[in-house]
C-alpha cells in the first residue's frame, strides 16, 4: 500500500516522521485531517504498530467519526482496538475501566448541563448564597474554569467577593455529585489527570498501553487537556500534535493557544513541520489573509501558497445600514449564482455576533432565499426575545394563554405552577372562563374565592399589564418597550440566566436588536397589533427553510473547519469586529484578528467584506467606524473601499507612524476641515451614499437647522474626554452630536451639544 501517493513533500514528511515528539503547524486548508489519518495508517500498515496501542484525540464526535471512516477505507477495516475519540469520551471510557481505583466505581453517571444546574442550585441553597446576586449559571462557569485549570475545591483561592461565594458553593456541589455517584463533563478531565498523577500503577499501565498519541486541533487545548497529553504520552513521548496558533479562537472556553509554545519548551527535540500548501482558496484570498494575520505577535510565520494562482480581488463594500447591507449581500448571491452556476449551499454569510443574524434572516425570508442557521437559534426563538415578545402579546390580548403562562413568572415573581393553576381555575369558575374578565376583576379588587396570596401576586402583575396597555395606546412602541424592560429589571434577569459575561452581552445585544425593530415600527407609524402581526409572519417563516441546498448563516466562531465557494464577511466595524469586549482582555485584539482570519480562509473563490455607515446599536441608530482590520489588508488584492473609509484608514496609518502609543489601537482623528475641496468631496460622498437596490439614503424634507458643531470639529466631554464630531443635527431646540471619542472605552456616542465644549 502506497500511503504517500497524492501527498505533498511536507505532508509526506509528517506522515513518515520517526519516533519522538512531532509538532505539525497546519495552515487552513492544508489537509491536516488527511495527514492525521495517513499517519495512523502508516504506523499500522508500514510500521506494524498494534492499533490497540495508538490513541487519537479530536475535539468533536463528528471529527472522530470522520477519522474512523477514512481509516476504515485506507486499511480495509483493520483498525480493531484503535482508540479514537474526544478528550471527554476517552476519559469517560478510561475512568469506567479503572473504576476500582476511584471513589466512583465503574457505573458512575455523567451529568449533562441540566443535571449540573439542578445539583448546583441545591448547593447554592444549602450554602445560603444569594442566587439573585450570584446566579447558579455564573457559578457553574467559574467552577468549570477551576476544574479545567485542575483546581480542586480544596485548592480554590478566591480573588474577590464573587470568588468567595464560588469557594463556598464549589465543595458542596462536588459532594452532591459524589453523593449521587456522578461526574460533570469537567470532572472527566480533572479526575483522569488526578488518577494518572496520584496512582503509580494506573499511570504505568497506560505508559505501556499508549505507545503513540495523536492530538488534533492542539491550539484549542486547555490546561487539563495539555496535562493529559503529557501523562498519556510519557515516557515514550511519541506525541504527534497538529494545530495552528493562527486559528486559535476559543479563548473564552478556556483554550490556550500558548500550549503550542509550551509544547516546544517541554519537548525541545520535537520535529516541527509547517503545512503551508493550501488546497482550498485562491492565492489572492490567501494573500489577504496573510496581510491580516501577520500583524499578530507570538506566532509562527507561515506563507500559505496554492497552485490556484490569482483569483478575484476581495470586494470591500460599505452599505448605508444593516438593512441595505443584507440587501447587497443577497443581490450578490443572486448574481453570482447565475453567473458562476453555483448552488445556494456554496454561499455563507458570516458575522461576529448572533444578533446580526436577524437582518439576514428577514432578508432571506422576504426574498424567498433558502437559508439555514448554523450553530445558533433563530433570532425569534432566542429565550430573551421570546420572553419580551410574549409580554407584548399579552399586552395586546389576554386570550394568548400560552404567552401568559410563559411570562407569568418570568422574571420570577413568586407565581409557581400551583398558583397559576389556581388562577386559571378561578377564571373558569368565576370569570366566565375569560382571562380578560379575570384581569378586570383583579383591578377592581374583586377576588371572590381566589386565595389571598394568589390574588396579591396576580394583582401586581395585572397592574403592570394595565399600565403598559395605556402606554401602548399612546402610540410609542419604544417607550412601551423601555418601560417593560425597566419595570422588570430585565438586565438583572439577563444577568441571572447567563453563564458568563459573554453570554449576558449576547443576550443584551439580542434585546437591543428587538428594540431596534420597534424604533423602525414607530417611524412607520405601526400600532402594537400591526407590529405583532408583521412579526408573526417573519417568525413563523424563520423555521421553514430546511432544504439541504441553502445559504448558510453562521457566526465566525461556528465557521471553523468549514469552507464555501463564496463568503460574505459582514459587520466589519469597530465594536463588532473587533468586538468592543476585546479591548478589556490582554489577548483580545489578537484573538479577534485570528477570528477574522478564520472567516477569510473559509472562502474558496469569492470573498466580500462589508460594513455599514450606520447601524442600530443598543436600540439606537449610530454612525459606525470601519474596522481597524481593514487597514491591515493587502491593498493590491482588495477593491471597492469607499473614499471616506480610505480617508479614515489613512489617518490611522499616519497616527500609527507618527505618534508613540502603548496600544496599537488607532483612533479617529479630526479630518481636514470641510472647506477644503478634497475633504468636502469625501464628506459629501459619505453623506450621500446610494443604498443598494437603487434606493436612496434617507434625506431630510427640509434644510437641516444650523448647528453649533460641524463634522470634523474637535470637542471635549466631561466624562468621555476628547473626540471628533461625525454628525451633528438639531431636533427642535436640541442639538444631538455623534462623536467618535479618542478613549476606546467609549468609542462612538451621541450626546446633546450642551454637554460638549469645542477644543
Amino acid at each position: 500500500m502506497d500511503l504517500l501517493t497524492g501527498l505533498n513533500d511536507k505532508q509526506a514528511q509528517a506522515v513518515t516522521a520517526g519516533d519522538g515528539a512531532v509538532l505539525v503547524l497546519a495552515g487552513p486548508g492544508s489537509g491536516k485531517t488527511r495527514v492525521l489519518t495517513h499517519r495512523i495508517a502508516h504506523l499500522i500498515y508500514n510500521q506494524h504498530i498494534s492499533p490497540e496501542t495508538i490513541m487519537a484525540v479530536t475535539f468533536t464526535n463528528k471529527a472522530a467519526g470522520e477519522m474512523k471512516e477514512r481509516l476504515n477505507k485506507l486499511l480495509g477495516g483493520r483498525v480493531g482496538g484503535l482508540q479514537i475519540g474526544t478528550f471527554h469520551s476517552i476519559c469517560a471510557r478510561l475512568l469506567r475501566r479503572e473504576g476500582n481505583h476511584t471513589r466512583y466505581g465503574h457505573d458512575f453517571t455523567i451529568y449533562d448541563g441540566d443535571d449540573q444546574l439542578t445539583a448546583l442550585r441545591q448547593a447554592v441553597r444549602e450554602t445560603s448564597v444569594d442566587s439573585k446576586k450570584f446566579p447558579p449559571e455564573r457559578i457553574r462557569y467559574a467552577i468549570s474554569t477551576a476544574k479545567n485549570n485542575l483546581i480542586t475545591p480544596a485548592e480554590f483561592t478566591p480573588l474577590d467577593y464573587f470568588g468567595e461565594m464560588v469557594g463556598r458553593v464549589y465543595p458542596r456541589y462536588q459532594s452532591i455529585l459524589q453523593d449521587n455517584n456522578a461526574m460533570d463533563f469537567d470532572d472527566l478531565l480533572m479526575h483522569m489527570v488526578l488518577l494518572l498523577r496520584n496512582n503509580v500503577d494506573v499511570r504505568q499501565k497506560y505508559e505501556r498501553r499508549v505507545a503513540y498519541l495523536l492530538i488534533d486541533e492542539f491550539q484549542d487545548t486547555n490546561t487539563a487537556q495539555y496535562a493529559l497529553v503529557g501523562l498519556l504520552g510519557s515516557p515514550q513521548n511519541n506525541i504527534f500534535v497538529v494545530g495552528d496558533e493562527d486559528q486559535a479562537i476559543y479563548g473564552f472556553r478556556g483554550a490556550d493557544y500558548r500550549n503550542v509554545a509550551q509544547f516546544r519548551k517541554d519537548y525541545p527535540d520535537a520535529m516541527q513541520i509547517i503545512l503551508d500548501q493550501n488546497y482550498r482558496s485562491t492565492q489572492r484570498v490567501l494573500d489577504v489573509a496573510r496581510s491580516l494575520i501577520e500583524k499578530n505577535k507570538h506566532r509562527t510565520p507561515k506563507y500559505l501558497f496554492t497552485e490556484r494562482k490569482g483569483g478575484r480581488k476581495v470586494i470591500i463594500q460599505e452599505a448605508y445600514n444593516e438593512a441595505f447591507e443584507a440587501q447587497f449581500v443577497l443581490e450578490q448571491i443572486e448574481s453570482l449564482r447565475k453567473k458562476a452556476n453555483l448552488a445556494w449551499s456554496d454561499f455563507a454569510i458570516m458575522y461576529r455576533t448572533n444578533a446580526q443574524s436577524r437582518a439576514f434572516e428577514e432578508a432571506c425570508i422576504r426574498e424567498g432565499l433558502p437559508y439555514r442557521l448554523v450553530g445558533g437559534v433563530g433570532f425569534y426563538k432566542r429565550r430573551e426575545v421570546k420572553d419580551l415578545i410574549a409580554y407584548l402579546r399579552v399586552i395586546q390580548s389576554t386570550t394568548d394563554k400560552i404567552s401568559l403562562e410563559r411570562i407569568i413568572n418570568t422574571p420570577k415573581r413568586g407565581i409557581g405552577d400551583k398558583s397559576f393553576q389556581g388562577f386559571m381555575d378561578w377564571v373558569q369558575s368565576e370569570c366566565e372562563n375569560s382571562v380578560q374578565r379575570g384581569f378586570e376583576r383583579l383591578l377592581a379588587h374583586e377576588y371572590g374565592t381566589l386565595a389571598p396570596k394568589t390574588a396579591r401576586l396576580f394583582g401586581e402583575f395585572v397592574a403592570l399589564i394595565s399600565k403598559w396597555r395605556k402606554l401602548a395606546s399612546q402610540g410609542s412602541l419604544v417607550a412601551l418597550f423601555d418601560d417593560i424592560t425597566a419595570s422588570l429589571h430585565f438586565n438583572l434577569y439577563l444577568h441571572e440566566i447567563s453563564e458568563d459575561n459573554r453570554q449576558e452581552q449576547e443576550r443584551q445585544e439580542n434585546v437591543q436588536e428587538l428594540r431596534g425593530l420597534l424604533v423602525t415600527a414607530d417611524s412607520e407609524g405601526l400600532s402594537l397589533a400591526d407590529f405583532l402581526a408583521d412579526l408573526a409572519l417573519v417568525a413563523d417563516a424563520e423555521g421553514e427553510s430546511r432544504e439541504r441546498d441553502a445559504v448558510t448563516l453562521l457566526t465566525l466562531h461556528a465557521a471553523k473547519g468549514l469552507e464555501y465557494t463564496a463568503v460574505f464577511l459582514t459587520g466589519v466595524e469597530e465594536g463588532l469586529l473587533p468586538h468592543s469586549r476585546a479591548f478589556d482582555e490582554p489577548d483580545g485584539l489578537a484573538e479577534e484578528r485570528r477570528l477574522m482570519y478564520v472567516g477569510i480562509t473559509r472562502a474558496k473563490e469569492y470573498l466580500y467584506i462589508t460594513h455599514a455607515f450606520r447601524r442600530t446599536v443598543f436600540g439606537s441608530n449610530q454612525t459606525t467606524v470601519p474596522s481597524q482590520f481593514l487597514f491591515d489588508l493587502s491593498g493590491d488584492d482588495v477593491e471597492g473601499m469607499s473614499p471616506m473609509t480610505e480617508h479614515i484608514l489613512t489617518e490611522r496609518k499616519t497616527r500609527q507612524q507618527t505618534v508613540w502609543e502603548v496600544s496599537p489601537m488607532p483612533t479617529l482623528n479630526k479630518p481636514p476641515k470641510p472647506t477644503e475641496p478634497v475633504s468636502q468631496r469625501q464628506m459629501d460622498i459619505r453623506a450621500k451614499i446610494t443604498p443598494f437596490g437603487g434606493g436612496s439614503a434617507p434625506q431630510p424634507n427640509k434644510p437641516p437647522a444650523k448647528t453649533q458643531f460641524q463634522s470634523g470639529d474637535r470637542v471635549s466631554h466631561a466624562k468621555f474626554g476628547r473626540g471628533s464630531v461625525l454628525i451633528s443635527k438639531k431636533e427642535g431646540e436640541v442639538e444631538e452630536v455623534t462623536v467618535a471619542f479618542d478613549d476606546r472605552r467609549y468609542a462612538i456616542k451621541t450626546v446633546e451639544a450642551e454637554y460638549l465644549e469645542g477644543v
